[in-house]
């Protein structure tokens, strides 16, 4: 169980992970070197997966997102395994959920237009085993894309 002090460090890290140990520190009101055990303890633990930058999708030439529903005809084993193994390769796939409901995956997609869309499409999902019925919603406009969970002290 996180106590208040893990909470605090895991904020500011959510907010800034490229911080020293001594600003971290800082802000916690911590000492830099007890700051280090408790990030080096969290990390040990999982708590702290992985850091990341987070890149602007569409100054990056990303200018295409969709949320992609996938429904598969027979629940065989196979072909689930199947489409996590083909999913988990294609880095256009930003996020995958299985989930209960209508559709069986969702998927966040982001590609370069709508062409490359359409490509990934044709020469992806709908050539997976299993898929029985694919539906797109393209994103308008981002309202809200955040990463960081919702900490409370």
């Amino acid at each position: 169980m996180l106590d208040v002090k893990d909470r605090r460090i895991l904020i500011e890290l959510q907010r800034e992970s490229r911080l020293t140990m001594q600003e971290l520190g800082e802000r916690v009101g911590m000492s830099s070197s007890a700051c280090w055990r408790r990030v080096k303890s969290l990390e040990e633990d999982g708590v702290i997966d992985r850091y990341a930058v987070i890149v602007n999708t569409r100054k990056a030439g990303f200018g295409l997102s969709s949320m992609v529903h996938v429904s598969l005809a027979r629940h065989e084993q196979k072909n689930v395994e199947n489409f996590i193994r083909e999913v988990l390769r294609h880095p256009e796939v930003l996020e995958c959920f299985a989930t209960s409901g209508e559709a069986d995956f969702h998927l966040r997609v982001v590609v370069e237009d709508i062409d490359a869309y359409n490509k990934f499409l044709d020469g992806f999902i709908f050539r997976l085993p299993g898929v029985s019925q694919v539906r797109s919603n393209i994103v308008l406009k981002e309202i809200k894309t955040d990463t960081a969970l919702p900490f409370r002290l």
